[in-house]
């Protein structure tokens, strides 16, 4: 979830895989896109009397917006510990993180966490409360938004999906702060363990 230039530099765990910093080729939004996808015409940039900022817009007057990806992650939380996977893919291959992705058009963030925590470590969770919520906009950023809950286990064994190199449970002082995947990875573990200590307090 979300990234940027030159940051997490370190080894990844167990086998030693070297973690590159970030490098992205980040540019103006919309600045790769160059045809209408209702008619086919070229996009241009244009400032329109409707618009309060320049829109891409093509010669039929079709108007296409460039809003952020919205990305759900979860972290799953048993006995006082979480559940991180190591990813299998780039960007940031061999990195922690918790399992997130891609909202879909037809689900709930809800849904789309429990899908994720399914698909990436083989497990059920009930989604609990909203850790937080997270943006990196462009052009400094990639353009997201990312939604984070806690989530407790009800089912299935762990077992890392075809995204996810290995998993493996963290107690809160053994998280690995200096091999985490991106900056939204960052802020939503601090969060989740600010918010652990205020329970804390509450009960004591």
């Amino acid at each position: 979830m979300g990234g940027r230039r030159g940051l997490d530099r370190g080894r990844a765990g167990s086998r030693g895989i070297s973690l590159a910093p970030v490098t992205e080729e980040l540019s103006p939004p919309g600045e790769d896109l160059q045809y209408c996808p209702y008619c086919g015409d070229n996009l241009v940039l244009r400032l329109l009397p409707s618009e309060d900022r320049p829109r891409l817009v093509c010669d039929r007057s079709h108007i296409l917006y460039v809003n952020p990806k919205v990305i759900v992650g979860v972290i799953p939380e048993r006995r006082g510990r979480i559940l991180l996977m190591r990813r299998a893919i780039e960007p940031r291959y061999g990195a922690w993180t918790f399992p997130g992705g891609f909202m879909e058009i037809d689900e709930t963030a809800e849904e789309c966490a429990a899908r994720e925590a399914r698909e990436e470590v083989g497990i059920q969770v009930s989604v609990g409360k909203l850790v937080g919520v997270y943006s990196r906009p462009a052009p400094q950023a990639p353009g997201i938004v990312s939604i984070v809950y806690r989530g407790r286990i009800t089912g299935g064994e762990v077992k890392p999906g075809r995204e996810a190199l290995e998993a493996r449970w963290f107690r809160p002082e053994d998280i690995p702060w200096d091999e985490l995947a991106y900056e939204t990875t960052r802020w939503a573990l601090r969060d989740w363990l600010n918010s652990r200590r205020d329970t804390s307090r509450k009960r004591s």
